[in-house]
């Protein structure tokens, strides 16, 4: 599996775990990293007092490199971006923002940057900001989600003939097949989420891990599109949400049903009826498997992926 991502990062795998709110603390991390791919640590929810704990736990648990995903639209992401550089991450995920902001400041600290897109357009402003790599995201993906609404098997191939950066996919992707799938469209390495979501290390609630282990086809949906398209799971929350949509909610009117602490609540506390569920189309696919571990994750994946190969070549 080795490719471009795999020596731009130092890692044996090109596989990372997306950087997710309430799920990517430094145990999921290091145990991604530790297993011979790029962990990020997910700031999206995270004050910078909390992260620089977060980090210095994952060097303490993990000599391999590990990363920090900032959600730039995040108030704070420049105190954010001030702890990394303290802390000598040396790989930063952006996202929901312009690459140029904070490519060169990164740069010129010896950071590598990758940046998330939904679309070939984006890409190429990636490439102009001097990113290291791009992450081409699905609308498969769970959370917060491009508004062109374009699937992976379209974007990847549309990514890759728009720029010359290393590319990894996301969005839909959990299993060894779907990794050689994207490196037969043209990607150098995937980012998985909704998989290490659901892992024993992710600080994802117990109930949110097992809710979202018992989804079927269908049981998720793309919502809040006045705000920012979000993938969530059916529910309490998913109702008012929906209801209040197909009534032509304003966005304001969507944003007092959301209020403060929604993702916190479902996600992180686990209440299955009041909080935000989020989690990718992919999930159904996992439907009635009992929770793994990070290095289960990871021997599965690598056999997959050399089964599917041989499916192949047969």
């Amino acid at each position: 599996m080795k490719s471009r991502i795999t020596e731009l990062f130092g890692i044996e795998l090109p596989i990372i775990a997306g950087g997710m709110v309430w799920c990517s603390g430094w145990r999921l991390a290091a145990a991604v990293s530790e297993a011979g791919g790029l962990g990020l640590i997910g700031a999206g929810s995270m004050t910078p007092d909390v992260l620089r704990e977060h980090i210095v736990k994952g060097k303490a648990a993990t000599q391999k490199p590990f990363g920090v995903n900032v959600p730039l639209m995040k108030p704070d992401a420049a105190q954010l971006m001030e702890v990394i550089a303290q802390e000598q991450v040396p790989v930063v995920f952006t996202s929901a923002g312009s690459p140029k902001k904070w490519t060169g400041w990164l740069h010129e600290r010896g950071i590598k940057v990758a940046h998330v897109v939904a679309s070939s357009t984006f890409a190429r402003k990636c490439e102009e900001a001097g990113v290291d790599a791009v992450v081409a995201e699905g609308f498969e993906a769970g959370g917060h989600n491009g508004r062109e609404e374009t699937t992976t098997l379209c974007l990847i191939p549309a990514v890759r003939k728009a720029t010359t950066l290393p590319l990894i996919a996301a969005g839909g992707i959990a299993t060894g097949d779907a990794i050689l799938a994207m490196r037969v469209l043209g990607a150098e390495g995937v980012q998985m989420g909704t998989r290490f979501a659901l892992t024993v290390e992710s600080s994802a609630s117990e109930a949110f891990k097992l809710r979202c282990l018992s989804l079927a086809e269908g049981d998720t949906k793309l919502l809040l599109r006045k705000l920012s398209p979000t993938r969530l799971v059916r529910g309490g929350f998913f109702d008012a949400i929906e209801q209040a949509e197909n009534n032509g909610a304003t966005e304001q009117q969507l944003l007092d049903i959301i209020g403060t602490g929604a993702s916190r609540r479902g996600i992180f506390e686990g209440d299955l009826d009041n909080g935000e569920l989020e989690i990718g189309q992919v999930a159904s696919l996992l439907n009635g498997r009992a929770q793994q571990t990070v290095e289960e994750v990871f021997a599965e994946l690598v056999a997959e992926y050399a089964e599917a190969k041989q499916k192949v070549a047969e």
